[in-house]
C-alpha cells in the first residue's frame, strides 16, 4: 500500500490516461526546433499566459536561472522577496552561474516602496546595478501565499519606472489563478517573462516552461542549451504537460478544499498550531508547540503518512491529485496522535 504522501505536489504519478498521451506522443529533435508536440506546448501555454512565445525546460530551476539571466550580465542585482524558491532553494545557482547579487526583502511579498528603496542605478562606478525585480506566486515558503492583486501591480510599475524587468516564478501559477478567481494570463499580466511548472499541481512527471516576448524566448533557447537543457524528442514529456492542462487545472481547486480540511482538522490538535484561515492553496504550514518537527516527520513515516518537516518546529503539508479528501483525514489523524503524545 502505498503511503499517504504530503511531502510535495511534485510527487504524483502519472495517470493512465497521461501515460497513454505520453506513448502515443507525435516527436522530433527539439533542439532542432522540430518537436511538433513541444510546438504545440509552448504555443499554448504562451496563449494562456498571453505572451508572444514560450520555451520547454527540464525544470522550474533551470526555468526561473535561465529566465533571470537572460534578463542580467553578470554582476547586476535582483531584487528578490524572503525564502523566494529562486535564492533558497536553487543551489546558489544565481551566483553561481549567473553572477548575480540579491536583495533580500524582509516578507514573502513586499511593496513598491520596498522595490524603489532597494533599487541601485545610475552611473556609480561603485555599485552592483538592480536589474530585475523576481516574484513568486504562489509562495512556497510563504504556505501558498497569493499575492494581493494591487501590491503585485504596484510592484511591477515600480520596477518599469526604474527601468527594471519584473520576473515572475509562476510554478505555482495554476494555484494562484484558482486562488485568486482569474485566468493565469491575469496571474501573469505585467511581468516581463514568467516560468511555470507542470510537475507542481498538474501532475506531470517532468517540464517547465518560460514565456515572455519573442526575441527574449530567442535567447533563453540559447542559454537553454548552454545550460545543458536541451533535449532530443522532448514531447513526450510535452504531451504530458498537455494533458495535465487540459485534464488537472480545474481540480486544482480540489486540492484547495483538502488543505483547508486538513488545516480545519489539525487546528484543534493537542500541541499543534494551524490557522485554517491562512490557507489559501495547498500549502499548510503546521507548528508544533513542543518536541521537534523531524520527529514528527519520522514517526509519521512509520506509520505510512510521509510530511517534511520545514524548520525545527513546523511541519509543511501540501495537497495534490494523488490524495483524496479521505487520504488527507487519514493522515490529520496520524500527526494529530503523533504531536498530542510528544
Amino acid at each position: 500500500m502505498r503511503p499517504l504522501d504530503l511531502r510535495s505536489d511534485t510527487v504524483t504519478r502519472p495517470t493512465p490516461g497521461m501515460r497513454k498521451a505520453m506513448a502515443e506522443a507525435e516527436v522530433g529533435d527539439d533542439v532542432f526546433d522540430d518537436d511538433p508536440t513541444v510546438h504545440k506546448l509552448q504555443d499554448r501555454v504562451a496563449q494562456l499566459l498571453g505572451t508572444e512565445a514560450a520555451l520547454l525546460v527540464p525544470t522550474g530551476t533551470m526555468a526561473n536561472q535561465i529566465a533571470l539571466r537572460a534578463h542580467t550580465q553578470h554582476g547586476d542585482s535582483v531584487i528578490i522577496g524572503k525564502d523566494a524558491h529562486c535564492w533558497r532553494s536553487e543551489a546558489g545557482s544565481l551566483a553561481a552561474l549567473s553572477g548575480l547579487q540579491t536583495h533580500i526583502t524582509a516578507d514573502y511579498t513586499f511593496t513598491a516602496d520596498e522595490v524603489r528603496a532597494a533599487f541601485k542605478g545610475g552611473d556609480d562606478p561603485h555599485l552592483s546595478l538592480t536589474r530585475v525585480v523576481a516574484v513568486e506566486n504562489t509562495h512556497n515558503a510563504g504556505g501558498g501565499l497569493c499575492w494581493d492583486r494591487a501590491r503585485l501591480a504596484g510592484v511591477i510599475d515600480a520596477a518599469h519606472d526604474l527601468g527594471m524587468a519584473a520576473h515572475l516564478d509562476g510554478a505555482r501559477i495554476w494555484n494562484a489563478a484558482v486562488g485568486h478567481g482569474i485566468a493565469e494570463r491575469e496571474v501573469a499580466a505585467g511581468f516581463d517573462s514568467v516560468s511555470v511548472c507542470f510537475s507542481k499541481g498538474l501532475g506531470a512527471p517532468i517540464g517547465s516552461a518560460i514565456a515572455g516576448r519573442r526575441d527574449y524566448i530567442r535567447r533563453c533557447r540559447k542559454l537553454r542549451k548552454m545550460y545543458g537543457g536541451g533535449m532530443r524528442q522532448a514531447g513526450i514529456f510535452a504531451a504530458a504537460a498537455l494533458y495535465a492542462l487540459d485534464h488537472h487545472r480545474e481540480r486544482v481547486r480540489d486540492d484547495h478544499g483538502n488543505a483547508r480540511a486538513l488545516a480545519e482538522r489539525l487546528a484543534g490538535a493537542r500541541n499543534l498550531r494551524v490557522d485554517p484561515a491562512r490557507i489559501q492553496t495547498n500549502i499548510v504550514m503546521i507548528e508544533l508547540e513542543r518536541g521537534t518537527a523531524a520527529a514528527v516527520s519520522q514517526q509519521a513515516r512509520e506509520a505510512g503518512v510521509l510530511i517534511n518537516a520545514s524548520g525545527p518546529h513546523r511541519l509543511r503539508a501540501v495537497t495534490h491529485l494523488d490524495i483524496d479528501r479521505a487520504g488527507v483525514l487519514r493522515a490529520a489523524e496520524v500527526i494529530a496522535d503523533i504531536a498530542a503524545a510528544l
